[in-house]
């Protein structure tokens, strides 16, 4: 499987005072020249799924700013924060008329417009909403209406990719869909996955069916080589979710980085190594130490991340 290559706010809160106020938190080297954030270490994309922000206002403006003060330039953008910022229709799927109504909405000039407003607002302040995150995509009650509209709008935010959980019937129904559309279908896993859940014909029914491969939670429940399954995949896996779990038989529990039994930096070193066209998305679980915050941890995870790719 060949993969493709993968507005101003507001509120105008992006303006060069906010850039400044970021880069007065943020290690200098986490940024370039053009004052912009720049976390891509040795040529390997880290970014968060915006879910690791956890306790934290969670409008796109908001959380725009968790990502500067990381120092993040690429993200896996959850569903809440889109949706808000585009004013996502309320379409009920109950309403006979309602697959119409999706497509209908999906070619809304005011909502497209919306759209690339995020998007611009995003990419003016150097991060690529590189994956939306959609959780319910293809779910039984869901139209085909709406799985378009899905389509529509990750395009139109510049994601290459669609996450959403593991589901066998689900990645049958999405397969010629994702094909069609040309954006991949990025299944993520907890803990009911092993060696063998995405061999065929998980993954025959459409080029564009992916694996967002979540590291943490399959050392949680496997026994095998996490960077086996990754060399196995490597050309079916578009992200990693980055946690470190204990193994099931040390309990299972989420740790700060390097503190569990996850090889979270030989998982990076990996991609590094066989140049992997594989993003990597620190997902914080842990429990978060008294007097800090999600966005205090979060930037320790990227610093770990970081020196793991010096």
């Amino acid at each position: 499987m060949r993969r493709q290559n993968m507005t101003v706010s507001r509120r105008g809160f992006l303006g060069a005072a906010a850039a400044a106020a970021a880069a007065a938190v943020v290690p200098v080297r986490l940024f370039g020249q053009d004052g912009k954030p720049n976390s891509s270490f040795g040529g390997v994309q880290i970014g968060v799924n915006t879910y690791s922000y956890h306790g934290k206002p969670s409008s796109a403006e908001q959380t725009l700013g968790y990502l500067l003060e990381n120092g993040l330039s690429a993200v896996e953008l959850q569903a809440g924060p889109i949706n808000g910022y585009i004013k996502r229709p309320g379409i009920k799927a109950d309403d006979p008329a309602a697959s119409d109504k999706w497509l209908e909405a999906a070619e809304d000039k005011a909502l497209l417009e919306r759209c690339a407003a995020l998007r611009k607002m995003y990419e003016d302040a150097g991060v690529k909403i590189h994956i939306s995150k959609f959780g319910n995509i293809g779910e039984e009650k869901m139209t085909d209406g709406e799985i378009a509209f899905n389509f529509t709008v990750a395009k139109a935010l510049g994601s290459a990719i669609i996450t959403r959980e593991i589901d066998k019937n689900i990645a049958k129904r999405l397969g010629p869909l994702a094909d069609k559309h040309k954006v991949y279908i990025g299944f993520h896993n907890h803990t009911q996955i092993n060696a063998t859940t995405y061999d065929e014909p998980f993954m025959s029914h459409g080029e564009y069916l992916a694996i967002n491969f979540d590291i943490g939670h399959y050392v949680a429940s496997n026994d095998d080589s996490v960077l086996e399954f990754i060399e196995k995949f490597n050309k079916r896996i578009v992200s990693l979710h980055l946690k470190d779990r204990k193994t099931k038989a040390n309990g299972g529990a989420n740790l700060p980085f390097g503190e569990g039994d996850t090889p979270v930096a030989g998982a990076l070193q990996l991609l590094l190594k066989n140049k992997y066209a594989i993003h990597a998305d620190i997902e914080q679980e842990y429990k978060i130490p008294e007097g800090s915050d999600s966005v205090k941890e979060v930037g320790k995870c990227v610093a770990f991340c970081r020196k793991a790719l010096a």
